[in-house]
């Protein structure tokens, strides 16, 4: 007999997300080193039998959407080449720019390219399994139980298992905060017609991946300014991002422009315990009046508009109640048309998915060299700017189904956040 899964609210949420981006997430780690394959393949065995999830198929049957759990060949799951150097970053962007349907029988694909003795670590996952905060999880997870694997024999089964459900960001409330939660119906998200300056849609874009690297020591210069602002690193970007996408776009300086920046909701969760692989993310709307005199300026409207989110007690849990209403009490078929007319997707983006820990992402004692996570692939006009760092070196990056002209639209935008954060530390 087939098992089913449950399809979760934020499973239901991001399948609606197929209009808007591909859904796929994406990890790059390299290492000084050949991986262990062996072990790796252990590991992803254990991992995906704790994570069933990771291979199932999703079934659309436009009533009541269920997962089924798939049988699955590891070697469907991992993939291992040998790769010359000077076709490696092309072959790692091939890798990452692959679409998951949901309908497969596995949602996560790795692969290791070994290239002179060392190796790069891909994965690709769709976000309706989980979000990037539960991957960080994951890899870190995967990196621990590989290493205990290697040096000491210990089976690779510690990965958490449990709900799936976005309930558990109520758990740890009070039953009058529970109460008050519940109620909070109305998204507090307004809609804003600004967005990124991309070419018209065509049926020759492709996807691709764009990154642009931050020197290490501006780090702590980009700390230090912004504490002297009462702004977090993030509103220092968020400031830039702000700033550039004027000059970019052409936008007049007088007008209000919005960019929503991904929750991670389980700052709500006192503890992991009993919670499964799952999406806990939502998004809160930073919004500025107008563009503001000179860059410093717009870093105030910046923290001020994010401050009055970090003051909510129910940060990115407000609409949470009208969506589940709306899944429990129509077919997906209907409920995925009435939330549209509500829902307005952003169409621009941030989500600073933090700081990748090498101590944490090491193995055999090798810390990877570099790295970056990446949100989906997004679809003209929609665009998501994704952040990482690695021992203070930030990576931005951006995925869009795009052309050259959109390439080269994005480069641009790199150059001018760049500027525009040098203009606030030297």
């Amino acid at each position: 007999m087939e098992r089913r899964l449950n399809a979760e609210l934020w499973d239901k949420m991001h399948y609606l997300f197929r209009d808007f981006n591909d859904r796929m997430v994406h990890v790059e780690l390299h290492y000084d080193f050949e991986i262990n394959i062996e072990a790796l393949k252990t590991v992803l065995v254990c991992f995906f039998e704790k994570a069933p999830v990771l291979h199932s198929s999703f079934t659309d049957n436009r009533i009541h959407p269920y997962w089924t759990v798939k049988d699955y060949n590891i070697n469907d799951v991992l993939t291992v080449r040998e790769v010359e150097e000077e076709n490696l970053s092309e072959e790692i962007d091939r890798f990452l720019m692959q679409y998951i349907p949901p309908e497969a029988d596995i949602q996560m694909h790795v692969a290791v390219f070994n290239h002179g003795g060392k190796s790069v670590l891909l994965i690709v996952e769709n976000h309706m399994c989980m979000d990037g905060g539960d991957l960080k999880y994951f890899v870190k997870s995967l990196c621990k139980n590989y290493n205990e694997y290697i040096e000491n024999g210990i089976s690779p089964t510690h990965l958490r298992t449990g709900t799936r459900s976005y309930q558990s960001v109520y758990e740890d409330f009070s039953a009058t905060e529970k109460r008050m939660a519940k109620k909070l119906y109305k998204n507090i998200n307004s809609k804003d017609n600004h967005g990124f300056p991309f070419t018209p849609n065509s049926i020759q874009d492709k996807s691709f991946i764009a990154r642009r690297k931050i020197p290490a020591e501006k780090f702590d210069l980009i700390r230090a300014a912004g504490k002297k602002h009462g702004a977090t690193i993030n509103d220092m970007v968020l400031a830039a991002y702000f700033y550039s996408l004027y000059e970019l776009a052409g936008f007049s300086p007088n007008e209000s422009v919005s960019i929503s920046c991904a929750i991670d909701l389980r700052r709500h969760l006192k503890d992991d315990e009993g919670q499964g692989v799952t999406n806990h993310t939502a998004w809160m709307q930073c919004k500025i009046p107008k563009r503001g005199e000179d860059i410093f300026k717009t870093l105030e409207y910046c923290v001020k508009s994010s401050n009055e989110f970090k003051h909510d007690h129910f940060m990115g849990l407000h609409g949470l109640p009208l969506l589940s209403f709306g899944y429990k009490a129509m077919p997906l078929s209907i409920s995925e048309e009435v939330i549209k007319i509500g829902y307005a997707n952003p169409l621009l983006a941030m989500s600073n998915i933090g700081i990748l820990e090498v101590d944490k992402l090491a193995l055999e004692g090798h810390e990877p060299t570099d790295g970056l996570m990446s949100g989906a692939v997004k679809y003209k006009p929609y665009a998501l700017l994704s952040l990482t760092s690695i021992r203070k070196e930030m990576t931005l990056s951006m995925c869009c189904r795009g052309n050259e002209e959109d390439k080269k639209k994005i480069n641009e935008f790199f150059d001018l956040i760049i500027k525009n954060l040098d203009s606030m530390i030297y």
